[in-house]
This record gives structure tokens, sequence and C-alpha cells, in this order.
């Protein structure tokens, strides 16, 4: 079975966009980025495929600490997108690092890593994307 989710997309005019969650109702808007003839205010749309890995990485490895009896309270992530210009203007690095308050064995920091850096959005970007994790267990 396939499992289908809808996004309705409405153009608001001055580069912005209302993005709405067919099935929750849930609402995001983007702006273009300021380097892009924006005002920068909101996520843009890089921003957000920038958010969608950060967020499938920690979701995964909450999945996969629940099946392991383990707590992650805490754990939080940055990512920092860059953006390359040639040969055409797209994301060209993901730099994600990763902040886990828990000190766990090396079996266990073993599997949540690679969850979190094989989520679905992770196979989901092109190649091309250059992805990089950093993981660092023991620090809030």
């Amino acid at each position: 079975m396939i499992l289908m989710t809808q996004i309705d997309i409405e153009y608001l005019g001055q580069l912005r966009t209302k993005c709405l969650h067919k099935e929750s109702g849930s609402v995001i808007e983007t702006d273009a980025p300021k380097d892009n003839q924006g005002k920068g205010e909101l996520f843009s749309p890089t921003d957000l495929v920038a958010a969608a890995l950060g967020s499938c990485v920690l979701t995964l490895m909450g999945i996969a600490a629940k099946r392991l009896g383990a707590d992650l309270t805490g754990l939080r992530l940055t990512v920092v997108k860059e953006m390359a210009a040639a040969p055409s203007r797209k994301v060209g690095r993901l730099k994600v690092d990763v902040f886990c308050p828990q000190e766990f064995d090396s079996g266990a920091r073993k599997k949540l890593e690679e969850v979190g850096m094989t989520c679905p959005v992770h196979h989901s970007l092109h190649p091309d994307v250059v992805q990089e994790f950093t993981f660092h267990w023991g620090e809030p």
C-alpha cells in the first residue's frame, strides 16, 4: 500500500507561499531568501529541506530509542544549509550536528546513529547534496 499525503500550496505574492497539510490542517508559509530576491522573513523552501532532514533524523532516532528502551529526552540537533551556485542554484551541503545529553554504550550509539543517518529524507535527497553528520554524546 502506498501512503499518500496531499499538500495544497498557494502563491501569496511577493515570493511567498502558503502550504496546507490537508490531513491535519497545519499551515507553513515560506518566503524567498534575501539572497534570492526575497524578504527572508520566513523559512525558504530550501530551509524546509534542511528542517525536513533534521526532524526526520530525530524522529527516526526516537523510534529506535523506544525499541531499545532508551530515553532521548533533550536530544536536539542543528542543521547548517549551504547553497551551491554552480552548476545551478541548489542545496549543496547539509551539516548536521546531533547533541544527546545521555551517554549510551557503543552498540546503542551505533544503532541510533545508523537510523539517524539513513532516514527517509536522507534517502530522498539527490546524491550530489553532501550530508555530513556529527554526533555529540553526553553533550546537552
